[in-house]
């Protein structure tokens, strides 16, 4: 057994707080089941404390920039330390939501009807917007974002003029997508393994930061998703093939709109939260798996040349 664990936590994304939230969980558990545990903020020079340490591996905590998306991966595939989760290219490919979903529809996984917007492009909206085709409502988003951070939905030109503006002020490229109504539905999968979707019914407008984090928010989780037994094996198994098509190692959790008994991949999460409120734990525990169980399991998995 590997006796020295840090979890990698905290770091510079905007999902910073969330981090800590899953850090301080997995770590409790980690410490329930017999390792030594070290909490490691993911900022500042945290490689030179990481040399000091010398765990015998790492449970990455992180979310968001710098902790999903190949960067922290690329330092410990450096230092080989045995890490969890997804490696470097799958980890950047999965956050990159314009390359991870031209890779989908390659593999004929449905994704919404999307383009790419440049910070310097062309003045006229409503000419690109008429050029792909795509009607209100409209969704607009950071290519490289989790927790669904700088989403809107937009339902005219007024409010994408608006929001638009807004995501220029820290993004050079955005997202543009149809948006999907319908059923929300997430799926977990372990190790190449999906164990089961999830339907999330939020009292707010769509799955936002607020609905995914506050309790207050009141969003149902219905689990298991009521799906046909047909279209629930079907959702599985795109979860498991997006999961496969990136490369993906350990947990991932895809999410999924269901509309006109069709499921749209909105983007497969290399580092799902771990959170009393998260997915992926609820999803385990239903088939079984506690919560300490969960993390024992990722960190078992833990290498490097991930």
């Amino acid at each position: 057994m590997k006796n020295k664990i840090v979890v990698l936590l905290g770091g510079l994304s905007g999902e910073r707080k969330i981090s800590f939230l899953t850090g301080k969980a997995c770590s409790m558990a980690l410490k329930k089941k017999g390792y030594k545990v070290i909490n490691l903020d993911a900022k500042g020079y945290f490689a030179e404390e990481l040399k000091k340490i010398k765990p015998d591996a790492v449970f990455n905590a992180l979310h968001g920039k710098f902790g999903e998306d190949g960067f922290v991966q690329s330092i410990l595939e450096k230092l080989k330390i045995p890490y969890t989760h997804s490696g470097v290219y799958a980890s950047s490919l999965a956050m990159d939501k314009e390359l991870s979903r031209l890779i989908f529809k390659k593999k004929k996984i449905s994704v919404p009807k999307c383009f790419i917007l440049e910070k310097n492009g062309s003045n006229s909206i409503r000419l690109i917007l008429n050029k792909n085709k795509i009607k209100y409502p409209i969704v607009i988003k950071p290519i490289n974002e989790g927790s669904s951070l700088g989403v809107y939905i937009c339902k005219n030109l007024k409010q994408f003029k608006k929001n638009y503006k807004i995501l220029l002020k820290n993004y050079d490229r955005v997202l543009v997508e149809r948006y999907i109504p319908g059923r929300e539905i997430q799926v977990a999968v372990m190790n190449n393994l999906a164990l089961g979707a999830i339907e999330l019914v939020p009292k707010r407008r769509f799955y936002d930061y607020k609905a995914k984090y506050s309790s207050s928010a009141k969003t149902k989780h219905i689990m298991p998703a009521p799906l046909l037994p047909k279209k629930y094996k079907e959702v599985l198994n795109l979860a498991k093939k997006a999961h496969k098509v990136l490369g993906c190692k350990g947990i991932t959790r895809s999410d999924f709109r269901f509309f006109k008994n069709k499921f749209y991949l909105l983007e497969t999460n290399t580092q799902p939260g771990m959170t009393k409120l998260s997915l992926v734990p609820e999803i385990a525990k239903h088939y079984g798996i506690k919560f300490e169980d969960l993390v024992l399991k990722i960190i078992k998995d833990a290498s490097f040349n991930r």
